[in-house]
Parts: structure tokens; C-alpha cells; sequence
């Protein structure tokens, strides 16, 4: 009979490559909103856990999802321990030091934006790395651009350094952050050395693997082990696996997929003013109007240096 045939096969879509318009606009937002609540979940939980503790659990959870998501989805894993060891060193020093390093700045004082700011400063230190470590020339506009930021970050981080008021920066908090940072941009280096090639999904799997080989020992040598079982604690563990780690991956890998990775890196300069609103309305944590101008003048240098 005319016309009952089968209807022309069409591939179906895959919503990480190919979203809706609408979404394909939210996610953008969403992406910065989500990557923000992190540091003030670090803020939330302090009074009720160790954040040693809290950070090991937070990877452990967040390994088994993802890694059930990429079994679902075919991800390809490397076929043998080669594969796996660069990601997995990478996600030591990016996911366990990095991270676990900050909720315990943040647990000890430092605010929500500040830690945000401290993290956004990262690609200027690999951008400073990269000629000795890489090879990679700094030309003049990414050497402007990293002494933009430094400038930006001095006018936050000076008029409040030691200040013994709810709105100071502890010293030790600070360093401490700063070491994070550092970790995070030898695991972005060893990254970049070792080779990002390969299935993302699979890859980000194995960085949080690598995250829990950090973070289960420096829970048991150096946290205290307190856990108050309180519904902060348990909507936060919820929040910062499911939401912070798993949505924010999806959402962060949907986007490289759809070829903006530039657009990413621009997203990231977004978080510390974010992070320090969410700080202001939900802790109090407040910042002066030379600090908010510097923030703004720190995330100019950093789209500087990394302009491509």
C-alpha cells in the first residue's frame, strides 16, 4: 500500500553534542552556578564533619555514579594500566589535593568567593609553567595578562590578609589554598604531558579514582574522623556528588563536546563572583567594593593570559 511504508531512518539525537536550543543556552549558566556551589557546600558542612573525611566520602560516591553512568554508556576505558595511570595521577593532584585542600582552607576560615578567586588563578600559574615545564614560549600579551591577574588578586587578597574579623583572611587558610592550586596545576601539567586523548567520560571516571587514593589516606593520617550524621551533612554529601561532581562533569563534558573550549575557560572567570553572592546571602561573608574591583580585574588578566 502507497504512502504505510517505513518512514525514512533518522539518527537520533545525542543531547550532549546536539541540545535543544533552549538548553543548549541554559547550560552555560547552569554549568556556572553549579561549578560555583561547590565552595559553599565546603562552607555548609563545616560545623558537622571533618573535611578530610567528608571530601574522601564526596569522591568515593561520586567514582561508583560516574563509573555506573560509563558502563551505561559504553564509555571506552584503556585497555591496560598505561591508559590508566595518566589520568589517575592527574586526578590525584586535581581532584584529591586540589579539592581536599580547599574545603579544609575553607573549613578553616577562608570564604567561599575568596577560595574561588584563589582557584580561578590557576591558569596563570600554568600559564607562568609552561615555558619551563612544556617548552611553551609566554609571549608578551599572556606575560601582561598574568601580571594583570596578580595585581587583581593582590587588591582582594591585601586589605583583609589577617584581619581578625568575620570577614578576614586567615594566613594559613590562604597558604594552604594556594598549595591546593598548585597541586592542581602540576595535575593540569602531567595532563597535558602525559596526553588528554581518549573517552572523557572514562577519563573523568578515572581522575576520581584517582581522587579517592588521595583523599582516603590524608582522611585517615591527618582528619579527625567527626561526622555528625545532621540532614546538612547528608543534603550536602547529595549536593556536592550528584549535583556539584556528577551534573558539573556531564554539563562541563557536554560542553568540550559541542567544541567550545575556549568558551569553557571563560565561564571559569564567572565562579569567584558567583561563589562570593552565594557566600554574602547564605554565611554573611562580605567582600569591599576594592576587592570586588580587584576580582573583576583578576579574572580580566586571566582571560588575557589565556586568550587564544
Amino acid at each position: 500500500m502507497l504512502g504505510l511504508g517505513r518512514p525514512p531512518y533518522t539518527e537520533p539525537r545525542d543531547p550532549l553534542k546536539s541540545p535543544s536550543p533552549s538548553a543548549a543556552a541554559a547550560v552555560p549558566g547552569l554549568f556556572v552556578v553549579i561549578w560555583a556551589t561547590g565552595f559553599v557546600a565546603a562552607r555548609a558542612v563545616v560545623p558537622h564533619t571533618d573535611p578530610l573525611l567528608f571530601t574522601a566520602l564526596r569522591f568515593f560516591s561520586v567514582t561508583l555514579v560516574l563509573g555506573a553512568v560509563a558502563l551505561v554508556s559504553r564509555a571506552r576505558f584503556p585497555a591496560g594500566w598505561a591508559g590508566w595511570r595518566g589520568p589517575m595521577v592527574a586526578g590525584f593532584l586535581m581532584q584529591g589535593v586540589y579539592l581536599s585542600g580547599v574545603f579544609y582552607a575553607v573549613s578553616h576560615g577562608l570564604p567561599a568567593g575568596i577560595a574561588a578567586l584563589v582557584g580561578s588563578l590557576q591558569p596563570l600559574l600554568t600559564a607562568s609553567l609552561a615555558g619551563p615545564v612544556l617548552g611553551e614560549r609566554v609571549g608578551p600579551r599572556r606575560a601582561a595578562g598574568i601580571a594583570l591577574g596578580l595585581c587583581g588578586a593582590g587588591l582582594v587578597l591585601g586589605p583583609k590578609l589577617g584581619v581578625a574579623d568575620a570577614s578576614g583572611i586567615p594566613p594559613t587558610a590562604l597558604a594552604i589554598c594556594f598549595g591546593a592550586v598548585a597541586a592542581l596545576t602540576l595535575g593540569t601539567l602531567w595532563q597535558k604531558r602525559a596526553g588528554g586523548g581518549g573517552d572523557l567520560l572514562a577519563s573523568a571516571v578515572l581522575q576520581f579514582a584517582g581522587g579517592v587514593f588521595c583523599a582516603m589516606p590524608l582522611a585517615l593520617v591527618f582528619g579527625t574522623g567527626f561526622f555528625e550524621p545532621a540532614p546538612t551533612v547528608w543534603l550536602g554529601l547529595a549536593w556536592a556528588v550528584l549535583v556539584n561532581s556528577v551534573a558539573g562533569t556531564l554539563l562541563l563534558l557536554a560542553l568540550i563536546r559541542r567544541g567550545a573550549v575556549a568558551g569553557v575557560a571563560s565561564l571559569f572567570f564567572l565562579v569567584p563572583p558567583v561563589s562570593a553572592a552565594m557566600g554574602y546571602v547564605l554565611f554573611g561573608e562580605t567582600l569591599t567594593l576594592v576587592q570586588l574591583a580587584g576580582m573583576a580585574v583578576a579574572a580580566a588578566g586571566v582571560a588575557v593570559a589565556n586568550r587564544t
